[in-house]
């Protein structure tokens, strides 16, 4: 892309932006549960005290807490207990996931796919992430890999909101086989959905590995070695769940799982293709637990 072009990109963004509504809004308890986790100074009482106040959100946290998601033995009854048993980042995670759940609804995105459809591709990224992140040597967590699931694709509700027909059109173009899903949202919209989805997340000050993830999954290359390991088990997940045809599976339909980015992560192809297997379990456990109804 040249600089003439991101420039242009970044613009079309902006202006996107400035003009959704409820999606470019996360609930405010939810971005003052972020800021808690992200100071150093912050206390697991600090976050009670904000859960606690939303009552919908706590009852959120703690079936997701008592679910076979965790494993935990024993019910955990209360808010106070769940954070003392997953810390502060996994509760925080939590919460992100079941604010971001809710953005996944409406009307159908085309002739073909429904806004379902996005959030069901989503929730296969995030539990193949997680379970990649497990099998990685690389030290990533697997709560933050979930919820980088999650909202890799977040992107493509901008699009869905400020450019309906264009994202249709793209959509269209995509099946036709006139080019790969990025292509054509550049040619049609301008911009692409992890432009839409860096400026998102960045808005909403998310910390820097997740805003990384959602803005390079495609080109998990070109982050820091700091992100990168996160961005390329995504990008991993991605290309997986899309090969798959899980849910809205034309943003990584074309591409390749490259020997090399295997080897980066430490993984098998034996190891990816057993993971592939167990997909429809992993997907059910997590549309139980973390539905967006």
């Amino acid at each position: 892309m040249t600089v003439e072009t991101e420039s242009n990109a970044k613009v079309i963004v902006d202006k996107a932006l400035a003009s959704i509504g409820d999606i470019a809004t996360l609930p405010e308890v939810t971005i003052k549960i972020i800021e808690i986790v992200e100071d150093p100074k912050s206390t697991a009482r600090d976050l009670h005290e904000v859960i606690k106040n939303d009552p919908a959100l706590s009852v959120k946290v703690l079936k997701v807490v008592n679910s076979a998601f965790y494993g935990l033995p024993g019910q955990v009854a209360s808010v106070d207990r769940a954070i003392i048993l997953l810390g502060l980042s996994a509760v925080k995670n939590i919460a992100i996931a079941a604010s971001i759940a809710r953005l996944f609804k409406g009307k159908r995105i085309s002739e073909q796919f429904s806004a379902a459809d996005l959030w069901r591709h989503s929730l296969a990224v995030a539990v193949l992430a997680k379970s990649l992140g497990k099998l990685s040597p690389h030290p990533v967590m697997q709560d933050e890999l979930f919820v980088a699931g999650l909202i890799h694709d977040i992107g493509t509700l901008v699009e869905r909101q400020s450019f309906p027909d264009e994202f249709s059109e793209v959509i269209d173009q995509c099946l036709a086989g006139d080019g790969s899903f990025i292509e054509c949202e550049l040619s049609t919209i301008g911009a692409d959905h992890q432009a839409f989805g860096l400026g998102l997340t960045t808005k909403w000050k998310f910390p820097r590995h997740l805003c990384a993830a959602v803005g390079y999954h495609h080109t998990p290359e070109s982050v820091s070695d700091e992100v990168k390991n996160m961005a390329m088990l995504i990008h991993l997940a991605d290309v997986m769940a899309c090969q798959e045809k899980v849910g809205f599976y034309l943003t990584a339909q074309n591409e390749e799982i490259s020997d090399a980015l295997l080897e980066a992560l430490g993984l098998t192809s034996e190891q990816v293709e057993e993971l592939r297997g167990e997909l429809p379990e992993l997907l059910e456990e997590a549309e139980a637990t973390l539905s967006s109804s």
